[in-house]
């Protein structure tokens, strides 16, 4: 069998946790930060768990990312 590629996007937005789940980081930091509450901006902080329908779609994209 052909090795497979795992999309380059991915691979440097996730993450997996030490019990095997799928870490990303919060959405929404990056710019117009000003017109956002300060409330949304410290909750946004640090990184997130996936759901786990978002997580299967994130490891389609990452094939090795599995075992």
């Amino acid at each position: 069998m052909p090795k497979l590629k795992t999309k380059s996007g991915a691979k440097k937005r996730f993450g997996r946790t030490a019990s095997g789940k799928i870490k990303a980081a919060n959405a929404h930091k990056r710019h117009l930060l000003i017109n956002k509450s300060k409330r949304g901006k410290r909750n946004a902080k640090g990184t997130v768990t996936l759901q786990p329908g978002d997580a299967k779609l994130v490891l389609a994209y990452m094939p090795y990312m599995r075992g």
